[in-house]
């Protein structure tokens, strides 16, 4: 297994020699977050990872900062011993389109899915696009992750009196 920090340091050295110089910020001794510029660098940054064996995909996470951000971050997290290298994409909250890593890494479908489901980000190229968790009936644009997302008031319950 590859050392904490020689896994750290291969990740950063993988970000500052991107086409594009990425950000890179270290909040712990054992973690890397690389900053995307775009979605066009999710998947041949995530073969890059692979390629160098830093680790495998863990996690997939959706965040909302909120309606007034008019962005969703997505964060995807490598994990090698217990070093941590998540690539995190900022994308519009709007229409946002993104490649799948499901076609490389099989395992990102349902966390994919999940945060196409609960925050409406598509991905393109994932084969499996129905609901995940949400009834079939869940209505349309509905995103029941993102924080202006308020929940229907049961019929015949009444609000608390203040």
């Amino acid at each position: 297994m590859m050392p904490t920090e020689k896994a750290i340091e291969i990740g950063r050295e993988l970000a500052e020699r991107w086409t594009f110089h990425l950000e890179t910020r270290q909040p712990e001794p054992n973690r890397l977050d690389v900053l995307l510029a775009s979605p066009d660098d999710l998947v041949p940054f995530a073969v890059a990872l692979r390629v160098q064996r830093i680790g495998y995909l863990t996690a997939v996470t959706g965040l909302d900062p909120g309606p007034e951000s008019g962005m969703l971050e997505l964060l995807y997290h490598f994990c090698q011993g217990a070093a941590v290298v998540t690539l995190r994409l900022q994308v519009p909250r709007q229409g946002a389109v993104i490649p799948t890593l499901s076609m490389i890494i099989p395992s990102a479908e349902s966390s994919e899915r999940e945060i196409a489901e609960m925050f409406g980000v598509t991905f393109d190229g994932l084969r499996a696009a129905g609901h995940l968790y949400l009834p079939e009936e869940w209505p349309e644009a509905t995103y029941p992750l993102r924080k202006d997302w308020c929940p229907p008031v049961p019929a015949g319950a009444t609000t608390a009196e203040s």
